[in-house]
């Protein structure tokens, strides 16, 4: 056998075993680098530092948009609860958002926006509640507190930035508090 054409074909074999491991390689980088950037807008929607359920939602095919519908729904619940937002109820709400971790400008803060400007459909929030529903089994108990507290201390947040009349009434009205109160029930599994 002539040792050129072994050495030639010998290349050849090396050659296209690195292409195939390095397309691989590359791959697998490409795969690592989208996973690193869902789990931080992951972080970002969620505002907690919990990296097992971070990675839990990611895992169970959860994107950082379904979480953060998950999230803000019960604060337009709230807010739209005794039927109409004023426009310096709809600040102090935006101003309770912003306090609790929403980022103005932020894709959850322009999803509350739109939900303050136009009330959402009733389909939306019944969507919520299934989605809700079907996602709870598959989350451990300290995940499923986790969730709760997020959404429903922002919901009461909101509640409370916009009620009270002179410091005379209630911070919360009684629709409101009914609405946190089936918010609650349905955050409870």
């Amino acid at each position: 056998m002539d040792p050129e054409r072994v050495n030639t074909a010998a290349r050849a074999l090396e050659d296209a075993f690195f292409a195939k491991e390095n397309a691989r390689l590359l791959a697998e980088l490409r795969a690592e680098a989208r996973k690193t950037e869902r789990r931080q807008a992951m972080r970002d929607v969620i505002s907690i530092k919990d990296e097992a359920l971070v990675d839990h939602l990611l895992e169970l095919g959860l994107g950082p948009e379904t979480v953060l519908a998950v999230t803000l729904v019960p604060l337009a619940v709230v807010a739209w609860a005794d039927g109409s937002i004023q426009p310096q109820e709809r600040e102090a709400i935006l101003k309770a958002a912003s306090d609790k971790g929403l980022q103005p400008g932020s894709l959850a803060w322009q999803m509350l926006e739109s939900w303050l400007s136009k009330r959402p459909e009733p389909k939306l929030v019944e969507a919520w509640k299934r989605y809700v529903q079907g996602i709870w089994p598959s989350l451990t108990a300290k995940e499923q507190g986790e969730i709760r507290a997020i959404g429903l201390e922002r919901a009461r947040h909101v509640a409370e930035a916009a009620g009270g009349f002179l410091g005379l009434t209630s911070k919360v009205s009684a629709s409101e508090q009914a609405a946190l109160d089936e918010m609650a029930r349905l955050l409870a599994g």
